[in-house]
């Protein structure tokens, strides 16, 4: 069975950033070949990246033992749906400084992104999708992107049908890439 990790982009307090990847997995659990875990980078309590080298270059980081729980979690996943809102057009900090983090656990898997913001958190979207490319993920092209001017009662989430029928979209999607990337892992490492 594909494990499919939901990743929060943020971890400010007050977020709405919880209550989007909960109404996502609430309706990824339809799907019944693949389990669907929220992983909240806010129970990661990551320092800020300070690396003398990228995780691309060496597994040896001064930060090992606070990293270590994030990269097993991140490495036990064969897919992800990052759920991203947009600050000040781009990709949360407390989002890229948990990626920057890691590497070769997100090589050759894929991922689907639920944005949200003023604009739909297409820039922060857009901005995430550069990054995951470079880790050699796969990304979907069905982007659910969220208004807070229409799907929510802010700060309540209140999606409309076509957003939710966005989601289901992008998970169809999602899952036969997802399978066929963990294809690509197995080829790579036999």
């Amino acid at each position: 069975m594909l494990k499919i990790g939901i990743v929060t982009g943020t971890i400010r307090e007050n977020r709405v950033n919880l209550d989007v990847a909960k109404w996502v997995k609430q309706l990824a659990v339809e799907q019944d070949d693949a389990e669907f875990e929220i992983v909240d980078i806010k129970d990661y309590d990551l320092p800020v990246f300070a690396e003398p080298t990228s995780p691309a270059f060496t597994d040896e980081l001064v930060e090992r033992e606070k990293q270590l729980p994030w990269s097993r979690k991140m490495e036990e996943k064969d897919g992800y749906i990052f759920i991203t809102p947009e600050y000040n057009h781009g990709i949360p900090s407390a989002l890229k400084n948990a990626l920057d983090f890691l590497y070769e656990e997100l090589n050759d898997k894929a991922a689907g992104i639920v944005s949200y913001g003023s604009s739909g958190g297409v820039r922060s979207a857009e901005q995430l999708r550069t990054v995951l490319s470079e880790f050699q993920v796969a990304h979907v092209r069905t982007n659910p992107a969220l208004s807070i001017f229409y799907d929510f009662d802010y700060p309540k989430l209140n999606p409309t049908e076509a957003q939710t029928k966005t989601v289901k979209t992008m998970i169809e999607q999602l899952l036969p890439w997802t399978e066929a990337m963990r294809g690509v892992r197995d080829k790579k490492h036999a």
